[in-house]
């Protein structure tokens, strides 16, 4: 065991947890005043739920020896086995990394939550969660970093581009066709109640996303300060990038319009960040700005009420990033990984598409599933009347100002 790799990664833990009410800010306030405490809280009982559920199974599920490449076993239940002690190979407590990914367990989930805002119940959500975290988290994080079949062929995923982005922005889709469009949407106003609270959500996120990347080299050493140093120049990026389109196509440039983009690029240098160098960051960051942008702006166009654009920034941001692992990617930054296509290895790009193409269709079929057996059986969407009123009153009792 390494004290130093310790000391380093217990403080990304923490901070890849801080992201998850970073989130909640994020989310909560671009909703209407009338939801805005529903927001923030499908963001935060995500530590809840699925800390308790990762106990009891989630990682050894995940993590657990491997079953035909597909998932875990349950050797690892309970956290049995799991202690003090370094894995083999590792530098750092076999507890300390499995709490470091809980906290990525915890976020996706929670990533969903933009889709549907403003109009499910609290119940359903709570089901959808449980059930989504067990049957398309686990799996998914099992094929690419326990053991199974992604990372097996070659596949590249630093940070969670596959396994939290386009997992949650595949099934964001599903779950904003199948709830359903607000009511009023397309017909009257629904504008952000507090872009502050937003900025603010971002900041957070970008801080948190420091331990995200960086700590997912599971060291203190170069990679980790590559990880680091390639998720600040793609925000940084992505966000001006953002901002300029904007300006361009709409004439103002917008504070929600930098935050997004921030986070637009932050999804996308997710898989790339421990494989690419600082360069390829700028054009990874440059591109996710303006691709996340069209793809928002595409939304209305197609007509689905996506309402926070989660599979305009993380679905489409995930999907980039993955693409652009296969073109950047290069030993000299990471000896473990590989090369890309503009390093002499087009297998690369084909690999990860064929990965994120999979883990879409995979994601986009049982989220399906899941979401038309709990419509089924409880229910999704509140209440016309409801939903007029605002969730904030009608599921929780609250409201969120009193002035």
């Amino acid at each position: 065991m390494n004290t130093g790799d310790t000391a380093f990664m217990i403080v990304a833990t923490a901070m890849v947890m801080l992201m998850t009410p970073g989130l909640a800010l994020f989310y909560g306030g671009m909703v209407r005043s009338k939801n805005v405490l529903s927001t923030l809280l499908q963001s935060f009982i995500c530590l809840g739920v699925v800390s308790i559920i990762w106990v009891l199974y989630g990682y050894s599920l995940s993590f657990g020896p491997d079953v035909n490449g597909i998932i875990g076993n349950l050797d690892f239940a309970m956290l049995k086995g799991v202690g003090a002690a370094p894995q083999e190979g590792s530098t750092i407590p076999h507890l300390v990394f499995c709490a470091f990914q809980l906290m990525f367990a915890i976020i996706t989930p929670a990533l969903i939550t933009g889709a549907f805002a403003e109009r499910i119940k609290f119940s359903a959500f709570l089901i959808f969660t449980v059930l989504w975290s067990t049957l398309v988290y686990f799996p998914v994080c099992h094929w690419v970093w326990g053991g199974g079949w992604i990372s097996h062929h070659g596949g590249l995923d630093f940070a969670g581009g596959t396994v939290i982005h386009i997992n949650s922005g595949a099934a964001a889709l599903v779950a904003a066709l199948l709830v359903g469009k607000r009511k009023g949407w397309g017909k009257e106003a629904m504008h952000p109640h507090n872009l502050g609270m937003t900025l603010l959500g971002a900041g957070i996120l970008w801080f948190g996303w420091f331990g995200f990347n960086a700590g997912s080299a599971l060291a203190a050493d170069g990679i980790a300060a590559n990880a680091f140093l390639t998720t600040q120049i793609a925000a940084a990026c992505a966000a001006l990038s953002w901002v300029f389109a904007e300006w361009i196509i709409m004439k103002n440039p917008t504070t929600l319009g930098a935050a997004s983009g921030a986070v637009a690029g932050l999804v996308a240098i997710t898989p790339a960040c421990g494989f690419v160098t600082p360069v390829a960051a700028i054009i990874i960051g440059l591109v996710a700005g303006v691709l996340c942008y069209a793809a928002v702006l595409m939304k209305n166009r197609i007509g689905y009420d996506d309402a926070l654009d989660v599979v305009g920034v993380h679905g489409v941001g995930g999907f980039w990033g993955a693409l652009a692992t296969g073109l950047f990617a290069t030993t000299a930054v990471n000896s473990g990984g590989a090369n890309g296509l503009f390093y002499g290895n087009p297998g690369l790009l084909l690999t990860q598409f064929i990965d994120a193409g999979i883990t879409i269709m995979y994601s986009i079929v049982v989220s399906f599933i899941i979401l038309k057996c709990i419509d089924a059986v409880i229910g999704l969407r509140v209440d016309i009347e409801d939903e007029v009123q605002g969730l904030d009153l009608t599921q929780h009792s609250e409201i969120g100002y009193t002035l």
